[in-house]
């Protein structure tokens, strides 16, 4: 789970979405930009499974997979916060949630 602010600090893939509207990686409406090389100007918070300077969870302390994230996804879904910033989304009050 995303909040709306940090949707912009996602990753875009390489190949444009052509066939959608309001996909993130088009060409057209400052999307990506033409001839770009990827390769090169591509994001520094890509995740590299290479790395092994890896964020941990700071709930479970799960070795995380999204790039600038502090809370993996379950701990955020059952929560109800964003994974990158903390900030309550979604009231998980009245849900039935299992801890397993």
């Amino acid at each position: 789970m995303v909040c709306a602010k940090c949707e912009s600090k996602l990753a875009k893939i390489i190949t444009p979405d052509t066939w959608r509207d309001g996909a993130r990686s088009t060409t057209g409406g400052g999307g990506r930009k033409l001839n770009e090389n990827k390769a090169i100007s591509g994001n520094k918070l890509r995740y590299s499974p290479y790395s092994t300077n890896f964020h941990k969870c700071k709930i479970c302390k799960q070795s995380l997979h999204q790039a600038g994230a502090h809370y993996c996804q379950g701990c955020a879904y059952k929560l109800g916060i964003c994974a990158l910033c903390g900030k309550k989304i979604l009231d998980t009050a009245n849900y039935k949630q299992s801890a397993v």
